[in-house]
């Protein structure tokens, strides 16, 4: 029922909807400058038709993320989930960089693979600023971006860099702690009902994945992703900008930012939100991509 590269406590997900999504989920080795060897990389494709509707997922997530979204818009056109170099059920190899450089250049690998047009790229939180990053160095892979939520206008932290050991270990036990997950779980809904067991378990079940900790630390350590408005008006590509108006994570101010400096762009405020509109209101933030896709 469930693909073998999951770990076995994906049985434990109670809910059908989450149930059936992981059963969809899907590698592909992809071969890239990074490792001698391809990577299996982790994703959903689902639906038929018009331009690719393709979804990068946040900062120590996964693509189970869109496990709402997804159903919704795959009747009506073809759509894709990512799982990111370092992060979700993508393999992690030891020997292997993780920063924003090498995300990018695995997500180049991907695109040439296995999309091969012009795709309407959607980022949501950290994955915006991967999109955007993807965006500026492959113009013409991306017809149309769209920004949930997105980050971009923060520095990475400067103790990223000497996150060595022990003190990685010691950060990325806390980040698995169940109460720490939770409580930045009930940050992101403005709806709290939304924190559900099965909830918890899908946000959780990568951090069972082989080298997850080494992943984080030697990502963390890179930088991550910073400061990007000085880069934003290259962007030429129509911009859709979706955003929680009670989004507790990153707030509401990002949001005018990426409006004023991006040249192309139109936002729109999804209201009782919190920062994953597609998890919280996924019919509403569904309608607002299609509708942007179609037009």
């Amino acid at each position: 029922m469930f693909p073998s590269f999951l770990p076995l406590s994906v049985k434990q997900l109670t809910e059908q909807e989450s149930s059936a999504f992981a059963s969809q989920i899907q590698r592909f080795d992809i071969l890239t400058s990074l490792l001698s060897q391809a990577i299996p990389t982790s994703y959903i494709h689902q639906g038929t038709g018009g331009i690719p509707i393709v979804f990068l997922h946040g900062f120590d997530s996964s693509l189970f993320e869109f496990r709402r979204i997804i159903p919704i818009i795959s009747p009506h056109q073809q759509v894709w989930a990512i799982d990111l170099l370092g992060f979700g059920f993508t393999e992690r190899s030891i020997d292997c960089p993780f920063s924003k450089d090498s995300i990018l250049t695995h997500l180049q690998a991907f695109w040439q693979t296995q999309i091969q047009q012009p795709m309407i790229l959607v980022g949501v939180s950290m994955g915006g600023a991967a999109a955007i990053e993807f965006t500026l160095n492959n113009p013409e892979a991306v017809h149309k971006l769209v920004l949930i939520d997105s980050a971009g206008f923060t520095q990475p932290p400067a103790m990223g860099k000497f996150l060595i050991q022990p003190l990685g270990n010691l950060a990325t036990k806390f980040l698995s702690s169940p109460k720490v997950r939770k409580s930045v779980s009930e940050k992101a809904y403005f709806d709290k009902e939304f924190v559900t067991v099965d909830a918890q378990l899908c946000a959780a079940l990568h951090l069972e994945m082989p080298n997850w900790r080494e992943a984080l630390i030697a990502f963390t350590r890179s930088g991550g992703y910073g400061y990007l408005l000085d880069r934003l008006s290259e962007i030429e590509q129509e911009t859709l900008i979706l955003w929680g108006k009670c989004d507790r994570i990153l707030g509401t101010e990002a949001a005018q930012l990426f409006k004023q400096n991006l040249p192309n762009a139109r936002l729109e405020w999804i209201d009782n939100c919190g920062h994953v509109p597609h998890l919280e209101m996924a019919q509403i933030t569904a309608e607002y991509i299609l509708d942007f896709a179609r037009k």
